[in-house]
């Protein structure tokens, strides 16, 4: 199953940047969005080798999984490696995309929480909005970024082996990979997904403090919000 992830798993998505970029203007109207990413933990039993790096800040053992997705629901980034322990930011801060983005291979921007630094490419909201074009801003960011949010869900929800799996944490990651593979078939073949849960409610789901980067991302953010949100 593994073999089929380059396939079935590419960023920013099969289809052309622009349709890509224009599913997701459709949400809230937030400009050049090619992906929306979020870290979600998923539980595993005490390995054996290395425990504490496994024990997140909700003090359970986990997985902490990278996952970027499109306006579709279509996850076209995962990174399942990466102990409980690390946090969301050092995870995208070290993966490949990263530092494809930094080289400027893409055009557009993710959206993250604000448990990421703002990018030139990737933004996030602002943490104390003025009144206008800010709220509004914020407003469509948070529209826009709900998707990656249900798209974690719907993965759930298919595979109620993600609420716990008890195998060492490689096994782990790989049964995580397989299930983003078959969540991304079954969601292009249009077939059934059980109710989502509610994700603001899910106890594996954390809303980390922002990271202490320096945030280079700010004259970007501004430029977004003047230009389309005063």
């Amino acid at each position: 199953m593994k073999r089929l992830l380059y396939s079935f798993v590419v960023f920013p998505g099969h289809r052309p940047t622009r349709f890509i970029k224009e599913g997701c203007h459709k949400i809230a109207g937030f400009p050049g969005v090619i992906g929306c990413i979020d870290g979600t933990h998923i539980p595993v039993i005490a390995p054996l080798v290395n425990e504490g790096d496994y024990v997140n800040r909700k003090s359970f053992h986990s997985i902490n999984v990278q996952i970027i997705c499109d306006a579709a629901n279509i996850i076209t980034n995962v990174e399942a490696k990466w102990p409980g322990s690390v946090h969301d930011s050092q995870i995208f801060r070290e993966c490949t995309l990263s530092t494809k983005f930094g080289h400027g291979e893409f055009t557009g921007y993710l959206l993250g929480d604000r448990g990421y630094p703002c990018l030139p490419y990737l933004l996030t909201p602002y943490s104390d909005p003025e009144p206008g074009p800010q709220q509004r801003y914020n407003l469509a960011h948070c529209r826009t970024r709900a998707r990656i949010e249900m798209t974690i869900g719907m993965l759930k929800a298919r595979f109620q082996c993600l609420q716990r799996l008890r195998v060492t944490p490689e096994r782990a990651c790989d049964i995580i990979v397989a299930c983003v593979i078959l969540h991304n078939i079954a969601t292009i073949r249009g077939e059934h997904c059980p109710s989502e849960p509610n994700i603001s409610s899910d106890p594996n789901h954390e809303h980390p403090d922002p990271p202490t980067d320096i945030q280079d991302g700010s004259a970007v953010r501004d430029t977004i919000c003047h230009n389309h949100f005063f």
